[in-house]
């Protein structure tokens, strides 16, 4: 290992044309033998809240540490090989967002082998599998929190407001537009947001569920469906991410449907887009993902891992868990505290 970095630091140019997000700084791709090397590789960078969380990420690094990103373009296969590459570029840690929770292995043994520390985010990998070696950690949010926050955000605006029941029958006719088949943010945003619903009071009728794969084009076209095949029944849309709900918005846009006659539309994630439609009055509202704080989180245990030290060292400023994890929490976005997250 020792000769192979030697070999790079002096010999080799990396070319990342698929890997960079758009946004990230120009960097030397040369290294000096006391250079932080930390390698990120994404389950797809067109997807927007990993775009901005890794935007985030790399506004953090200064030019006395090197970041290199790769994006596995939904293959969990590429990502092994990019995983395999980034261990041999040098990297002194890795931060993956895995393509296939359920399908770690070949990551895990690839990093194990040479003794380089994973900083898994966003998507949380199985729980016996982070326990397999003690230098797997795991920075994200709890999807439950998430999901019970869409849940009380739809509940509070059926309370409210009387037009969103607009057949008058006191039944809250919904859809739900779930991000990945078995994916657990999905299936635990899905359960946990409509069971908070109706914990709340809410009565309501179930029209129809679409898998979108947390994409934009494809929850519009869902929608479009939903709309030709229900038209104004549709009261409620409860959305797994930002970009499905704008998807739903697009529907009805190129679908010419007055905006009153929408139903209310909730998403999660607060991307900047997202954002935006609720400001103007698009989405009834969002559950904030905060990006920012699990980028720095991120980027403060890859270095304290990179100098051999622990997660412990973050106890202080952070919910460590089971030696293992650093959660962030969700919070809630309407109309009356959008500017406060458009201002982040």
């Amino acid at each position: 290992m020792g000769r192979l970095r030697k070999v790079i630091s002096f010999g080799i140019v990396l070319v990342l044309a698929t890997a960079l997000l758009t946004g990230c700084n120009n960097r030397t791709q040369s290294r000096t033998s006391d250079k932080i090397k930390i390698g990120v590789t994404v389950y797809d960078q067109y997807d927007t809240f990993m775009s901005q969380l890794v935007q985030c990420f790399t506004d953090l690094v200064p030019d006395d540490v090197e970041v290199v990103v790769y994006n596995a373009s939904q293959s969990q296969q590429t990502q092994n090989s990019q995983v395999k590459k980034m261990i041999e570029e040098g990297c002194d840690v890795l931060c993956v967002n895995l393509v296939d929770r359920t399908d770690p292995t070949a990551v895990i043994d690839a990093a194990r082998k040479n003794d380089i520390p994973i900083v898994f985010f966003n998507r949380e990998l199985v729980e016996g599998d982070i326990g397999r070696w003690d230098k797997l950690f795991y920075v994200g949010a709890d999807a439950i929190e998430s999901g019970v926050m869409e849940g009380e955000l739809a509940a509070e605006k059926c309370r409210k407001d009387e037009n969103v029941d607009r057949n008058g029958d006191g039944v809250i006719q919904y859809v739900v537009l779930e991000g990945e088949a078995g994916h657990q943010d999905a299936i635990v945003r899905t359960e946990q947001s409509v069971e908070t619903l109706i914990n709340k009071g809410i009565e309501v009728d179930k029209l129809g569920y679409a898998i979108a794969n947390w994409n934009r084009a494809q929850a519009q076209t869902k929608v479009a469906q939903f709309i030709e095949d229900y038209g104004k029944s549709v009261e409620l849309i409860l959305s797994n991410n930002d970009d499905m709900a704008l998807g739903a918005i697009d529907a009805y846009e190129a679908a010419q449907i007055d905006r009153e006659d929408w139903p209310a539309i909730f998403g999660i994630d607060g991307t900047d887009v997202g954002l935006e439609a609720v400001r103007d009055d698009k989405m009834c509202g969002t559950v904030y993902n905060d990006k920012e704080g699990q980028a720095l989180a991120m980027y403060r245990l890859s270095l304290i891992l990179a100098k051999g030290g622990s997660i412990d060292e973050l106890e202080d400023e952070y919910e460590v868990s089971g030696g293992k994890y650093v959660r962030l929490p969700y919070s809630k976005v309407t109309a009356s505290n959008i500017y406060d997250y458009l201002a982040r």
